[in-house]
């Protein structure tokens, strides 16, 4: 895809200080760019690189002021950072803007699905599924019985849904994330032999959810898996079976969260995190990386280590870890002196 710098300026709402008809393909840093790219000047730091880019148009504040000479072409807005970032989500709306259904690929007789849908190839959509308007199923999706996709949801390349979930409107399931299989129940016999123990559930992901590359939700094995309006989801994450996660929470990568645990609404939770299961989490809860929650959390706590401990008392406890062999040295030279004594 070409746009003249006449094009973007509309889009934004700028003015252009240059060539009006130059074209523009690709985007890239300021310290980057090259001919026939799109950069932004958002950060002073970066200004020296205006006058040595090759980049053909760059995005700038109105005020800014050239100082030197400049061969590429400016467009003028009010914040260029905002500006860019505009354009950035008019780039993807109209690099994903795909439509119909692309073969091969299986649709049962009982599936239903709104307008300017796009199916990709090699695709499956089970029994009874129903998908909204304006849904994306990208290329070796497949999509369990009974499922339900609302209007707006993206499925990239290589998911799984399984059967019977519930995703709401404007989601996004990136590639090869793993949604709706069984949570990890089994129970020994007399024998101490593991024996599974059925998961009749399902999961419920409600509106403006993302749920990022690899991350697997489990169902239910009794009820619902349910993942509130506005959770972000980072790559990788374990969500095990019958866990609540509250509205606008946020997860980074490689979180794992044990069965039928409830976290609030608000939390921020760092990567590599553990959480137990069947515990409470409150809302505004912010979890440092790579700590391990065992116990009930309160409302806007703030936790670091493994076991957590309260955020401040955690740096507290730190320095004294650090001194630690000094520590000792000076406890034992003080033990030697008695002695001596």
């Amino acid at each position: 895809m070409k746009f003249t710098a006449n094009q973007i300026a509309g889009i934004l709402e700028g003015e252009v200080e240059g060539n009006e008809t130059i074209e523009v393909s690709k985007l890239a840093k300021i310290e980057e760019g090259i001919e026939g790219s799109l950069t932004f000047l958002a950060n002073p730091k970066y200004k020296p690189f205006i006058y040595t880019t090759k980049a053909s148009i760059i995005i700038v504040d109105r005020d800014f002021v050239v100082e030197n000479p400049i061969e590429t072409t400016l467009i003028r807005v009010e914040d260029a950072y905002k500006a860019f970032s505009k354009l950035l989500e008019y780039y993807n709306q109209v690099k994903m803007n795909k439509s119909g259904i692309e073969q091969p690929s299986f649709i049962s007789e009982s599936a239903t699905y709104g307008e300017n849908i796009y199916i990709g190839a090699f695709s499956y959509l089970g029994e009874n599924v129903v998908l909204g308007e304006n849904v994306k199923i990208y290329p070796n999706v497949y999509i369990g019985d009974n499922v339900t996709l609302g209007d707006n949801v993206v499925v990239f390349a290589g998911s799984k849904i399984y059967s019977e979930t519930i995703i709401g409107h404007d989601c996004v399931i990136h590639s090869g994330a793993i949604i709706g299989a069984d949570g990890f129940g089994f129970a020994p016999d007399e024998n101490g032999e593991f024996q599974k123990v059925p998961q009749t559930g399902n999961v419920i992901i409600e509106d403006n959810v993302d749920v990022g590359a690899g991350t697997t939700i489990d169902r239910a094995t009794l009820g619902s898996t349910v993942i509130r309006t506005g959770v972000k989801l980072d790559n990788q994450i374990q969500i095990a079976h019958n866990v609540e996660i509250g509205r606008n929470t946020a997860i980074a990568a490689q979180t794992g969260i044990a069965g039928s645990t409830k976290i609030g609404e608000n939390c921020l939770i760092g990567g590599q995190v553990g959480i137990v299961g069947h515990i409470t989490i409150g809302n505004n809860v912010r979890i440092q990386a790579q700590s391990g929650i065992g116990r009930n959390v309160k409302d806007n706590e703030v936790l670091q280590g493994s076991p957590a401990l309260n955020y401040g008392d955690y740096n507290k406890s730190y320095v004294h870890f650090k001194n630690l062999p000094k520590i000792i040295e000076r406890v034992n030279a003080i033990e030697k002196n008695n002695k001596n004594d």
